[in-house]
């Protein structure tokens, strides 16, 4: 599981803006243009999303959304857990329906 390579890959999307780019958090907006290219990385690091999905987030999920605004419905979120690390994306679609906020944590 590597966050630097995740984030490597995701030089390839255009995000409108950079807010957070550091060590085990990173941050940015992107346009419904690439959203679709954010999505395909995405997938290829985490899998399907586990938001929306049928089931309930599990209590570990909860946690390590909370600190970073929380899941609502609406929104997706990839999660994906191993060699005692926690990696989660979380796809904050804007009401104006062009901008997707994306945040993703390593732990």
């Amino acid at each position: 599981m590597d966050f630097s390579a995740l984030k490597n890959d995701l030089r390839q999307v255009i995000f409108e803006t950079m807010r957070m780019d550091c060590d085990n958090y990173f941050e940015a907006v992107v346009l419904k243009d690439e959203l679709a290219k954010l999505v395909s990385r995405l997938e290829q690091f985490f899998g399907i999303p586990v938001l929306p999905a049928k089931g309930a987030l599990s209590f570990r999920m909860q946690e390590a959304v909370k600190g970073f605004g929380g899941i609502m419905p609406g929104q997706v979120l990839y999660f994906r857990e191993g060699a005692g690390q926690v990696v989660f994306a979380m796809l904050w679609p804007w009401q104006d329906g062009r901008r997707t906020t994306v945040k993703i944590v390593q732990q």
